[in-house]
């Protein structure tokens, strides 16, 4: 081991200085000074005489002489010369001093001051030389300790990097070097667990508290966890007694995983109450006295999931008497095992509610969930079912996926995976299943078998050793592949053995030493493998086992597998190629029927064993059979959702996983799974059915092998709650007592049942010095009220009671016997207590309270009440009165109510002698409008019947509708008569008046609390005899009253819609008060599908002036509805009619559609356009302007529907009026189009617009005279009327300032400008409308700009002007004769003059008797040559300059001689 030991370990800390209260270190620091070493004197003895020393010295001490970084922290390690761990050094002083000692305060400050003299005196004796020697020689301790831990880690790194480099041949499992120690520590004190692991690849470390993982962010600064070169440490900051657990530590990797525990004990110095320290999880219990009483209330139902939904459960738990901070046992079981939290699973207790979180529901979640609350008197559990349903298929008709996966057998390289069959198939027989394996730590999922197995097991192998998996399954069918089902748990292929090895927990020291394996031996033959059998034999595959050879200790064993088919002795190898390590195996590809016999070798380095014994024939096929279908099925009554189903076990079924139930609603032929997970009983509770329906049920078993026929349907069963007999009375009171009776009251039992409570019976027994003697019965004949007045009983004697209620089922237990009563008579003058407290319509703001007047009145009748108000956990200080003034009734209605707050209520009777005893307080009741709440709804019918009706969502078999007025029940229906069907109930007024004025309230029964009222006063009744009397004369109701519409032919339409009429409805035509009848003049018409009644005549002449009525009658409904058209109206429609009936004509030939318009295009063409109809192929059109033809269509196509004339630059010369003529054998019809004065004015104001928004921004530029201002427009035209702007005023033009047009550019030019003419320049384009302005800013750099260009251009066009030029006269060749005289003249311009410089073959040539050059008055310049010779010929230029610029001319001179010329000429 200490060849092997890194550097960091050896210093690792163990113990924390923390641990220590002030006082010890105090005490630590005075004994460091006198010692060298923290152990004790005894314990440095023995380390000096064992050649051993002891590295703890205080972090002080380290600070101030170690070289080491102050962040090492001081360790409590023993060690050799060496430097290797070999134990561990425990610090005297690990708890409270006064703890330790006992002493008293008074006695402990002597002992400690008594020490601090001594130590002084000794500090004191020792003399300067020793302390400075002893400060030397440990300062060349530390020194060699660090340059050795230095080494030490060199080496440490070098042989990590080696491990890197060799990472296959050095992997192994994790391995505790230094496991965690158990603490006992004192409250408020940090502890503080290490541990040491060690494996390759480096193992993942968790802590667990409980078995619970702990995670520092869940309770920030209470938990740190380090992990630094292998060590780990938990630290727990500021320990309660909450910390008090198991912690362990787990490490994992690919080669297996390993835990190590440790415990945490926090105690509590004896007599030290601190109230912000949370008080111990056990508490002051049954041995100090107090009894726990521990209630669940609002407890979770049965629940309803899908797969993949996150459901929470959980309950109130209230445990009596209340201790601050006390935690009870809660457990949560499924199926009767014990969950632990874990992905699946979260658990949360806050104090009062237990929470448990299932975060992604499967089904393997479904079961019956139970909590256990555990205290030191007693527990409480409850229970409630979850049912789990399958999530929606990603394929239609695909199963269910698969549940409870888990792993068998796991061994190297092989593991069995199992699971359970799918309560869901799809419609269609599940075809076989799917494993997948994942590596633990990738994402990738491997599909394990090519087809699928019907078996509902599978050897999976292929693994690699010491590698973890994790499996799913998927069901296929013929629509396709169900969702894959919930992964199972990881699992490492690795031996068995070495499994329990590593998950081993260490046992204390025994003293003996136990040699668990032997060396391996070296070059030694394996034996024959032992016990070989046949495990598991299917149609698909055969596994079998074995136990390895009995010789130990050889090396590196491995398997070969021989097959034979029976008959024969021909044994064949299977694994031919890869022998395998595990004692157990799985054949594939076995050819079923036929019978096989197995037989196995043994195999290492040194050779091949010989064979086992083989195994007796065994024949490849399914062994285990599909159990046979359940016997016969009863389903019971349970509740009004719920059906006890019950079913005979099938017979002869072997290793049977359950039953899957499903049910069906008589006649719908529908079959839903009553359970997604297989139940093991016969006996299954179905929940979620429908109340009122009839159910059958049918029963499926299921194993291995697959699942059952189904069972034979039961007999029909009709869901309803079972009747039992009542629960208890209770709240037994006194309403008033004279010298021989007493009467009493009580409260309804909270459950009745299932059936109404037909009575009550009451038991008396006198009570005498405390001891009761026994029940008398009080009543032999049931009473139906809730009060009963006991007679013969003695005067001032003392009584209990109890009371019994009954059913049709039977009587129920009695009531808990009542508080004792005495026996006088009351002579108090206020009223006794109302009783029978009832609420009604409760909402979220309001409710109704009712009430029965007191027994005893008092000295004088009741005159009123009082109702008191307060919530419900409020004291008793917090009652406030409802009413100022007291009610005569017995109800009242509570308004202003907070939503959601829960409130209690007490009644108090007034009469003239004060106010009486309060009542007994109702159950508290929370404000809130329940889910499905009704109201009732007035409704007044075609006949004009006035009812109310109420309907009740949560109706039970049994429920009534209960109909009061004022909160009395109605008996009398003389007034009003009630039906009810189904879960609807109506109230029908006979006779509707006055007298029926009041609240009409109606209850159902067996339900919680469904009631409502309705208020029908003065006013209300009213309304609804109005409209009654509506329903009862009723009038047709009309969507539009008579009106007249124009139709073709000028035709006159006079027309009205009903809303509805039935097929007997009658109209009446009425004209001046004459009856119309259908004729040549009046068409009438009734369409009874939309109720439009019309009449029409062809024109109307001066005759029909006058009032048109059209009366309705259909059954006992009549309107009518009236027109009056006489006078001005009358005239209006007359010539409108006329105007029609020509238009009419007109359109029987050719005609126009759209008359002549124009229409100008974005290029500014007009374009005279009109669209024509009726039209063909002899029809003609003649254009005209100001009765001049100007164009002529002789043939326009039937398809031809625009006529169009486009002028494409319009002018004046353009105005006139414009005509278009269509004409052919069955008429003409002209459009015209006048185009003068204002029309002209207007279309050309439209072409003006469309220029204008052609322009372009204002530019700026500039030229040799100024800056010019510009735009450009797509289109100018002559007419065009522009404004130039400057500064927001028109500028007036002048020789300096011009405006001007070139093409189709607009601009404004300024001469010579200045600073002056900065400033906003604007064109503006006249349209006739609002015109369009385009501006443009001449300032700042723009103006600085431009007047730099302008400047710029000025002088170059000075320049271009006066520069030297050779205007012209020189030729570019000139061929001359020799002997001949050559002149040449040009025009030289240029101002100045310019210098005159002629060149010949770039030359300079001056004037001589030969060559004579002229300048003449500055303009001309000559050149001559007298008499030319051939030395002549050449390049001649002339070359002008001044200031301005230079230019040249170039001629050539080529001097022939005459006899040549007439030699070539020959």
């Amino acid at each position: 081991m200490s060849g092997s030991i890194p550097f960091y370990q050896k210093h690792h800390r163990h113990y924390d200085r923390g641990y220590r209260s002030k006082g010890t270190e105090s005490k630590m620091s005075q004994y460091q000074s006198t010692s060298r070493y923290t152990g004790g004197s005894s314990i440095s003895t023995t380390g000096r005489s064992s050649g051993l020393k002891v590295s703890s010295y205080s972090g002080l001490e380290a600070s101030r002489l170690s070289p080491v970084p102050k962040r090492a922290k001081p360790t409590y390690l023993a060690v050799d010369k060496e430097n290797q761990i070999i134990g561990y050094v425990v610090p005297i002083f690990r708890g409270s001093e006064e703890f330790a000692t006992g002493f008293s305060d008074t006695e402990e400050a002597r002992v400690r001051n008594t020490s601090a003299h001594m130590a002084r005196r000794d500090l004191f004796t020792r003399g300067l030389e020793m302390e400075r020697s002893e400060v030397i020689s440990r300062k060349e301790a530390i020194r060699e300790s660090a340059e050795r831990i230095s080494l030490t880690k060199t080496i440490h790194e070098h042989e990590e990097h080696f491990k890197h480099m060799n990472e296959d041949s050095l992997m192994h499992a994790p391995e505790f070097v230094i496991k965690p120690r158990s603490h006992t520590v004192w409250e408020k004190q940090c502890v503080r667990l290490h541990c040491t692991v060690s494996g390759w690849p480096e193992p993942r470390v968790v802590w667990y508290k409980n078995n619970v993982s702990i995670d520092p962010l869940a309770n920030p600064g209470k938990y740190k966890l380090e992990s630094r070169y292998g060590v780990h440490s938990l630290e727990i900051n500021r320990c309660d007694f909450d910390d008090t657990a198991q912690y362990h530590v787990s490490a994992m990797n690919s080669k297996g995983e390993l835990s190590a525990y440790a415990s945490v004990v926090v105690k509590r110095f004896k007599g030290e109450i601190d109230e912000s320290l949370p008080a111990p999880r056990y508490g002051p219990v049954s041995e100090y006295g107090i009894t726990f009483q521990t209630h669940i209330v609002d407890n979770f139902g049965v629940s309803f999931g899908r797969e993949g939904e996150t459901m929470s459960l959980g309950c109130t738990v209230i445990i009596y008497p209340a201790l601050h901070r006390y935690q009870p046992d809660v457990q949560w079981y499924r199926d009767d095992v014990l969950l632990s939290p874990s992905k699946w699973h979260h658990m949360h207790w806050s104090g009062d509610r237990a929470t448990l979180t299932l975060t992604h529901l499967n089904k393997e979640d479904e079961g019956l969930y139970t909590l256990r609350v555990s205290t030191k008197s007693g527990y409480e559990t409850y229970s409630a079912y979850v049912f789990v349903r399958d999530a929606d298929a990603e394929l239609e008709g695909a199963p269910g996926a698969p549940l409870d996966v888990r792993c068998l057998d796991a061994n190297k390289d092989y593991i069995i995976v199992t699971w359970k069959q799918p309560a869901v198939d799809g419609g269609s027989s599940i075809l076989g299943y799917f494993v997948d394996r994942c590596e633990i730590g990738t994402t990738h999922w491997i599909q394990c078998n090519d087809t699928p197995v019907k078996f509902a097991r599978f050897p999976v192998t292929g693994l690699v050793e010491g590698r973890s998996y994790s499996f799913r399954v998927r069901a296929v069918n013929k629509s396709g592949m169900s969702r894959p089902s919930r992964v199972s748990e990881p699992v490492a292929a690795m031996d068995p053995a070495d499994r329990a090895r590593m998950r081993g927990t260490s046992a204390p020291w025994t003293g003996q030493i136990i040699v668990t394996e032997e060396e391996p031996a070296e070059g030694v033959v394996p034996g024959r493998p032992r016990e070989l059998q046949v495990t598991e034999a299917t149609k698909n595959y055969v596994v079998l086992s074995w136990n390895p050879p009995g010789e130990k200790g050889l090396e590196g064993v491995m398997y070969y597998v021989e097959k034979c088919v029976s008959g024969t002795d021909s044994w064949q190898r299977v694994n031919t190629e890869i022998p395998v390590r595990s004692p157990r195996f799985a054949l594939f590809d076995l050819a079923e029927g036929k019978s096989y016999s197995f037989r196995v070798r043994c195999c290492n380095s040194a050779g091949v064993g010989e064979p086992s014994d083989p195994t007796e024939a065994t024949t490849v096929g399914d062994k285990l059979d599909i159990p046979s279908a359940p016997g016969k099925v009863i389903p019971t009554r349970n509740t009004d959702t719920s059906v006890v189903v019950s079913w005979e076990a099938s017979r002869d079924a072997r290793e049977l996983v359950g039953y899957y139930i499903e049910g069906s609603v008589v006649g719908s032929n529908v079959w839903e799974p009553c359970n997604n997970k297989p139940v093991n009983a016969t006996r299954f509770i179905c929940h979620g059915l429908m109340t009122g329906e009839k159910y059958v049920f049918r029963v499926r078993a299921v194993n291995a092998a697959g699942i059952s026929q189904f069972s034979q349907e039961s007999e029909a069963v009709e869901v309803k709650a079972a009747i039992a007999s009542p629960s208890p009375p209770y709240g037994i009171t006194v309403l008033e007592c004279v010298h021989d009776s007493m009467v009493l009251a009580w409260k309804q039992p909270n459950f009745i049942g299932g059936a109404d409570i037909t009575g009550y019976f009451v038991d008396y027994r006198e009570v005498i010095d405390g001891v009761p003697g026994k029940w008398h019965e009080a009543n032999i004949k049931s009473i139906s009220e809730r009060a009963y007045r006991v007679s013969d009983l003695k005067e001032n004697k003392k009584y209990q009671f109890q009371v019994r209620a009954a059913n049709m089922a039977g009587v129920g237990i009695p009531s808990l016997p009542s508080d004792t009563f005495l026996c006088e008579e009351w002579t108090i003058a206020v009223p006794g207590p109302p009783h029978d407290l009832l609420l009604r319509d409760v909402r979220n703001d309001s409710l109704v309270l009712l009430w029965k007047p007191p027994v005893y009145q008092g000295r004088d009748p009741v005159s009123g009440y009082y109702i008191d108000i307060k919530e419900a956990d409020a004291p008793e200080e917090a009652w406030r009165g409802v009413n100022n003034k007291a009610t005569e009734k017995t109800y009242f209605k509570i308004n202003n109510l907070n939503e959601g707050e829960t409130y209690v209520f007490r009644v108090r009777a007034q009469n003239k002698a004060g106010v009486g005893k309060t009542s007994d307080i109702t159950e508290p009741v929370p404000a809130l409008t329940k889910p499905g709440t009704k109201e009732i709804v007035v409704n007044v019918d075609d006949d004009g019947v006035i009812s109310l009706n109420f309907e009740c969502c949560d109706l039970k078999p049994d429920s009534k509708f209960v109909w009061s007025k004022n909160y009395e029940e109605i008996t009398d229906t003389s007034r009003l008569s009630v039906e009810t069907k189904g879960n609807k109930s109506k109230a029908v007024f006979n006779t509707p008046a006055e007298e029926d004025i009041g609240i009409y309230s109606c209850l159902v029964t067996h339900t919680d609390g469904a009631s409502s009222s309705y208020n029908l006063n003065e006013e209300e009744l009213k309304k609804l005899l109005e409209i009654s009397h509506e329903h009862k004369f009723p009038i047709i109701p009309l969507k539009s009253e008579l009106a007249v519409e124009m139709l073709e032919k000028g035709k006159v339409r006079f027309w009205l819609q009903a809303e509805k009429m039935s097929a007997n409805g009658k109209i009446d035509y009425v004209f001046n008060d004459n009856a119309l009848s259908q004729g040549e003049k009046y068409k009438m018409n009734f369409d009874k599908n939309s109720g439009v009644i019309e009449m029409i005549m062809d024109s109307l002449t001066p005759a029909d002036e006058g009032t048109f009525t059209f009366q309705l009658q259909d059954g006992k409904a009549t309107n009518q509805s009236s027109l009056v058209l006489i006078g001005d109206v009358f005239k209006e429609l007359q010539k409108e009619s006329e105007f029609q009936r020509k238009e009419w004509f007109r359109k029987q030939g050719p005609h126009f559609i759209e008359y002549l318009g124009y229409e100008v295009t974005p290029e500014c063409c007009v374009i005279l356009k009109c669209k024509v109809g009726n039209i063909k192929k002899e029809t003609t059109a003649l254009w005209s302007k100001d009765g001049r033809e100007i164009k002529s269509d002789q043939h326009l196509g039937f398809t031809e529907g625009v006529l169009k004339l486009e002028i494409a630059q319009i002018s004046k010369k353009d105005s006139g009026v414009y005509e278009v003529v269509l004409k052919d054998d069955r008429g003409k019809d002209t459009s015209t189009l006048n185009l003068t004065d204002q029309g002209f004015k207007d279309l050309m104001n439209q072409v003006f617009t469309f220029i204008a928004n052609s322009s372009t921004p204002l530019k700026i530029t500039s030229t040799d005279k100024g800056i010019r201002l510009y735009t450009f427009v797509s289109y100018y035209n002559d007419l065009l009327q522009v404004t130039w702007h400057y500064k927001d005023a028109a500028i007036a033009f002048s020789d300096r300032i011009k405006s001007g047009v070139v093409g189709d550019q607009l601009w404004l030019q300024i001469t010579e400008p200045t600073e002056k003419d900065m400033g906003k320049y604007a064109i503006e384009f006249h349209d006739g409308k609002g015109g369009l302005r385009r501006t443009v800013e001449l300032c700042g750099q723009a103006f600085d700009d431009a007047f730099a260009e302008f400047h710029r251009l000025k002088a170059a066009a000075i320049a271009e002007k006066n520069r030297a030029r050779v205007a012209g006269g020189l030729p570019d060749v000139v061929t001359i004769q020799e002997g001949k005289a050559l002149c040449l003249t040009c025009n030289i311009s240029g101002d100045p003059a310019p210098e005159v410089t002629w060149l010949k073959n770039d030359r300079e040539i001056t004037s001589d008797d030969h060559c004579i050059l002229k300048f003449e008055s500055g303009k001309f310049a000559s050149f001559t040559i007298t008499a030319v010779n051939t030395s002549d010929t050449g390049k001649y230029s002339i070359l002008v300059k001044n200031k301005y610029g230079t230019e040249s001319g170039d001629f050539t001179v080529s001097v022939f001689i005459p006899e040549e010329a007439g030699g070539k000429k020959k």
